[in-house]
């Protein structure tokens, strides 16, 4: 008899907990395939946290249910402090890197888009990473040159400047854009650099990496000692270089190969 009202209670007791289980899933608490619970937001931060390790490549949007954390991620004070840490790396490496030889040929480059002006405001109308990159859309935004600086960026750019390093823009942009870029930049703060480097009609169809690559060597066969670069996409730092020292900052929008 006892262990008859024992039996009971377990039943009783499991059919509870498995109401509770499924009353309490949803989307936010998620059974993933490998059977591991995963609420969302565990899920987007991991992927975002992958992207920035380069461990996933190539995507082409954010994941849908990922556009409003990357959204809220993008324009948040972790975003801030995260690529003020970066900032703060850089700072702490050029207080010691560099033996400047007085030549001028002492370098350090910049990507441009969200490296020294931030694309934020277009993808806010655009989507935030879950829709394809309209190319058209978004030279034509370019073209109106209100790309606001990012100011940790600014800062360490005229640091930079100050040290006495020669100052290389190396974009992906088209050269077509050469004219709003630049009027962008000088709009946002930035000037004094020596060279911008955009992608004329023979670098059109290159990989973004093999581009950014050829320019560097560029710049080291010319006797620049490339001290270090700072960009927002591993394209900006992959294939042959002899550079120091590479820096990242955080973007989860969008991916160049």
């Amino acid at each position: 008899m006892q262990m008859g009202k024992l039996l009971g209670f377990l039943l009783l007791f499991s059919s509870l907990c498995i109401g509770f289980v499924s009353a309490d899933w949803n989307i936010l608490n998620q059974k993933r395939k490998n059977g591991v619970g995963s609420s969302l937001k565990n899920y987007c931060e991991s992927w975002r946290i992958n992207v920035e390790l380069n461990n996933i490549r190539g995507f082409e949007v954010v994941p849908e249910e990922c556009v409003e954390y990357i959204k809220k991620y993008m324009t948040s004070s972790q975003y801030k402090a995260d690529s003020e840490r970066a900032i703060e790396e850089v700072i702490l490496y050029l207080s010691h890197c560099c033996t400047m030889k007085g030549d001028g040929k002492d370098a350090w480059i910049f990507d441009v888009d969200d490296t020294l002006l931030s694309t934020v405001p277009y993808y806010k109308k655009h989507g935030f990473g879950g829709r394809k990159l309209n190319t058209t859309s978004m030279e034509a935004w370019m073209g109106e040159s209100k790309a606001p600086a990012l100011e940790h960026s600014f800062k360490l750019f005229h640091e930079i400047k100050d040290r006495g390093l020669k100052i290389f823009l190396i974009s992906s942009r088209k050269e077509t854009l050469r004219s709003p870029t630049v009027d962008n930049l000088i709009k946002a703060g930035y000037h004094g650099w020596t060279s911008l480097v955009l992608r004329g009609l023979e670098d059109e169809f290159m990989e973004v990496q093999t581009y950014k690559s050829k320019a560097r060597q560029h710049l080291t066969n010319q006797g620049y000692r490339i001290w270090g670069i700072i960009g927002d996409q591993w394209s900006s730092f992959e294939g042959p270089s002899s550079v120091k020292r590479t820096f990242k900052l955080p973007n989860s929008i969008y991916y160049l190969a």
